[in-house]
C-alpha cells in the first residue's frame, strides 16, 4: 500500500469504527491501527526517497542541459575558427549556438519548475493529511481526557488527589466493558 492509501484506509477505519452511546468517542481496534500507523511510517521514507530521486534526476537533467550547451559552445567556437573569413556564416553559428543554449535554458528551466512543482504539490499533500491526523488525534485525546474526568468524579476518584483512600476499590468494581477497557489503558 502506498501512503495515499494508508492514510484513507486509517482514516475509513475511525470513521467506520462503532461510535460510543451518547458520546463523539468510538472504539478503535488499537493493534490494527498501531499497524497500520507503522506501514505508514515505513512508506513514508519510500516516497520522501522518491521526490529526492525526483530531484536528482532534476539536477541530471540540468547538468546535461549545461553540457550539451557547452558542447554546442565548443563547437560553436571550433566553427568560428575555420569560418573567420566568412562573416555571414560566422554570424549565423552565433546565432544559431545561442539559439540552442537559449533553448537548452528553457527547456532545463521549465524542467526545474515542473520537478519543484511536483514536490511541493506532494509534500503540500503530506502536510494537510498529517496536520488531519494530528487535529483528529488531538480531539480524541481531548475527549478521553473529558471523558476519564467524568468517569474519575462519577466514581468519587479526584483526579488530583490519587493518594486519597477510594469508596470502593476499583479492582472489584465492574465498571462495564468500556471503563474497564479505559482503567487497564490507563
Amino acid at each position: 500500500m502506498d501512503v495515499q492509501d494508508l492514510l484513507e484506509h486509517i482514516t475509513a477505519t475511525v470513521r467506520e469504527a462503532k461510535a460510543m452511546p451518547m458520546s463523539a468517542s468510538c472504539l478503535v481496534n488499537r493493534a490494527e491501527l498501531l499497524e497500520d500507523l507503522d506501514r505508514l511510517r515505513a512508506a513514508l521514507p519510500a516516497d520522501l526517497d522518491h521526490a529526492d530521486a525526483l530531484l536528482s534526476d532534476r539536477d541530471a537533467i540540468v547538468a546535461s542541459g549545461e553540457a550539451q550547451a557547452h558542447d554546442l559552445l565548443r563547437a560553436a567556437h571550433a566553427e568560428r575558427e575555420q569560418l573567420l573569413e566568412q562573416t555571414e556564416v560566422l554570424v549565423a553559428a552565433r546565432e544559431r549556438a545561442a539559439t540552442v543554449v537559449e533553448d537548452a535554458r528553457a527547456e532545463a528551466s521549465r524542467l526545474l519548475s515542473d520537478a519543484d512543482d511536483y514536490v511541493d504539490r506532494k509534500l503540500g499533500e503530506f502536510e494537510v493529511v498529517l496536520g488531519q491526523l494530528a487535529a483528529q488525534v488531538g480531539n480524541g485525546r481531548e475527549r478521553l481526557a473529558a471523558r476519564r474526568e467524568a468517569d474519575l468524579a462519577r466514581l468519587g476518584v479526584a483526579d488530583e488527589d490519587d493518594d486519597a483512600p477510594l469508596a470502593h476499590d476499583p479492582a472489584t468494581v465492574d465498571l462495564g466493558p468500556g471503563l474497564d477497557a479505559m482503567r487497564h489503558a490507563h
